[in-house]
């Protein structure tokens, strides 16, 4: 009888260069292909949403032009529809901050200026320009004609031509400042650690003061002392013999009341008042004549008259005269005429008012 032995069957796993995959790398392979085509679907989405947002805003669609048009037609912009919109108006006027001056300049002068409106026009004190200018004026703001050339400082002080054997202490000193104050303007442009200062350099000392050498017609009272022509001029009289008297108020001694020129201060002791050549010039109050005629100084024809109570008046530049001097006057009177005689840019009355010997501010007693 012959035994039949059972034999045991080996199964070998397959490999990878099968031709089936293992169900888990199948599992793999279609969630990458799900998430690659959610991914296309969010783009295409993103996409569509955007074309729709720009066709449905007017101010990002394209412009269209009308047919046999070559002008295209903005779309009107969309009312606000509760949303807050900010709107510009343009400006084509920039402003740009000016830097301030450092440096001196030139200025010509022109026809009807004076001290006081040059400074006027450059944002300085009227004895700054005078200051500046003390080798053609002297202090006197009455030197300035049609021509001239002058210095315009860059601030208001004294500008200041440098001499053989000063130094910065002294100059400052003299002018009441500080030596820093000299030494720090830039427009000086000095080396603060070895300041070196030729003479003939000008330097600005900013802030600095002087005294005024005063150039002014001196007060002519009544009496014998006026006879002196050799001294006060071909205008001068003697007025011993009494005469009318002043009421200590005044009026206007020209038809305009306003300022032509320079105002009062102290380096020109009176006001200049608009007036046209030949315009009607009136004594301000009653008085006595002391002086009727030409005078040196830059005054050119000029009238003063003492009003027998302190006051004294002074009117200047006169194109023509019409009382002679020792004559009484009452208050209104036409004493002459409106001119630009001696040192004038322009016709104007030059009107001082003097009391006790001393120099009143015009505006304080006229009405």
């Amino acid at each position: 009888m012959t035994q039949v032995t059972p034999t045991r069957t080996t199964r070998i796993p397959e490999t990878s260069g099968g031709t089936s995959l293992p169900w888990l790398a199948r599992l793999l392979w279609l969630v990458a292909a799900a998430m690659l085509a959610l991914a296309v679907f969010l783009i295409v989405q993103r996409v569509t949403a955007a074309s729709s947002s720009a066709s449905s805003d007017p101010i990002n669609t394209p412009l269209e032009l009308p047919a046999n048009s070559g002008t295209a037609t903005l779309p009107p912009l969309p009312e606000s529809q509760g949303q807050d919109f900010i709107t510009r108006t343009a400006n084509p006027h920039t402003i740009v901050a000016s830097q301030p001056r450092e440096g001196a300049i030139t200025y010509e002068v022109q026809k009807g200026d004076s001290i006081f409106g040059i400074a006027k026009k450059f944002n300085l004190k009227p004895e700054s320009v005078l200051w500046a200018n003390y080798d053609v004026l002297n202090d006197d703001p009455h030197m300035i004609e049609v021509g001239l050339k002058l210095i315009i400082p860059p601030t208001d002080g004294v500008y200041y031509k440098w001499k053989e054997g000063d130094t910065l202490e002294s100059v400052a000193a003299s002018f009441k400042v500080k030596p820093e104050d000299i030494l720090l303007w830039p427009g000086n442009k000095l080396d603060i650690t070895n300041p070196v200062i030729e003479p003939g350099q000008y330097v600005m000392v900013p802030g600095g003061r002087r005294e005024f050498r005063t150039w002014v017609v001196p007060s002519i009272p009544r009496g014998p002392a006026g006879v002196n022509k050799s001294i006060l001029g071909p205008g001068a009289c003697d007025t011993s013999q009494g005469g009318a008297y002043g009421s200590g108020t005044f009026i206007w001694p020209a038809p305009q009341h306003v300022l032509s020129g320079n105002d009062y201060w102290d380096g020109h002791m009176a006001i200049d008042i608009a007036a046209g050549i030949g315009d009607p010039i009136y004594a301000a109050d009653s008085g006595v004549v002391v002086y009727a005629g030409w005078i040196s100084g830059g005054y050119g024809n000029m009238v003063m008259i003492d009003h027998g109570n302190g006051y004294q008046t002074l009117y200047a530049h006169l194109s023509a005269i019409r009382v002679s001097c020792g004559a009484s006057v009452r208050q209104g009177q036409v004493i002459g005429l409106a001119g630009s005689t001696g040192r004038s840019t322009g016709p104007h009355l030059h009107f001082e008012v003097r009391y006790m010997g001393g120099f009143i501010n015009p505006w304080y007693v006229l009405p």
